[in-house]
């Protein structure tokens, strides 16, 4: 099978891109293992997936695949780039499109000079809905990790997150306590691990390790998050400049109720053409 795919980044957080409107895909997880693979195939975070309609009021529908095969809702900085990705391919010329994902309806915009935004949704704070394995919802949360108690705060955007504050990101021990948290039964679907620490009520520093894909150096529904919970716990407030570790993304989120605004860059590294022989992991790459 012959592959068409664009490589992407959001603030280094990387993605091939994939598209399903004038291509015949069926992408499956061992397809989406395949193309990540960062020495048998392109390398990525994840991949993204833009596909047909399948509802009249949105113009695509869009899949995210992490890493390791898994299909998950949702990705903020997969969705700026998607939508340069479709206006650069002239799919829609649109300043203003919507799409379809596992965790609803998102509105992307190009506000110019290479700058997205994305409304990624109102917070959900439920634990059933996170899900977050706890008998009633709390402002924040505890668990045990030998014998050290780490506190944290709970919410999904689509995607299910934990946000814990601490003194400095550089010694936060993010690839230590983010893949043990998300193996905690608390996270019966895992967890993005969010560690943040607060610079004034309009900055922070963060760095997440994504399910599924490890620490990465943006991770725009993270930033999303991340500020929502600092918001909540009176530790900030809108707009949020949040320094991730590929770069700076600005959120903005008006309260209970209200939807979650990301802003940042979207860049195309190159575009290629791929041969992908199922369990066979024969490639052959040529960049156009």
């Amino acid at each position: 099978m012959q592959l068409r795919f664009t490589k992407m980044h959001g603030l280094g957080n990387d993605f091939v891109v994939l598209d399903g409107v004038t291509q015949a895909l069926h992408v499956t997880p061992e397809m989406a293992r395949h193309l990540s693979d960062r020495h048998f195939g392109i390398g990525c975070d994840q991949v993204l997936v833009v596909e047909p309609p399948e509802r009249p009021d949105v113009d695509f529908r869009y899949r995210i695949f992490n890493a390791d095969g898994s299909e998950v809702a949702q990705c903020g900085n997969g969705a700026r780039c998607l939508a340069k990705f479709v206006h650069d391919q002239r799919l829609c010329l649109k300043m203003r499109i919507r799409v379809q994902t596992a965790a609803g309806v998102l509105e992307l915009v190009d506000k110019g000079r290479g700058q997205y935004q994305v409304a990624l949704g109102v917070p959900n704070l439920e634990p059933a809905a996170i899900p977050l394995a706890v008998a009633a919802r709390a402002a924040t949360y505890a668990l045990e990790l030998d014998g050290v108690r780490v506190e944290f705060r709970a919410l999904s955007l689509g995607n299910p997150h934990a946000v814990l504050v601490v003194p400095d990101v550089a010694t936060a021990p993010v690839s230590d306590l983010g893949p043990r948290i998300g193996a905690d039964p608390l996270f019966p679907e895992g967890v993005n691990v969010g560690f943040m620490a607060v610079h004034d009520r309009h900055q922070i520093d963060l760095r997440v390790f994504e399910r599924g894909a490890g620490e990465t150096l943006a991770c725009g529904s993270g930033a999303c998050a991340a500020a929502v919970a600092g918001i909540l716990g009176d530790l900030l407030d809108s707009p949020v400049r949040v320094n991730l570790p590929g770069g700076t993304l600005t959120i903005e989120w008006a309260g209970a109720g209200q939807p979650v605004l990301m802003t940042g860059p979207a860049v195309t590294v190159f575009q290629g053409r791929m041969r992908y022989e199922p369990k066979k992991f024969r490639t052959a790459l040529r960049h156009d």
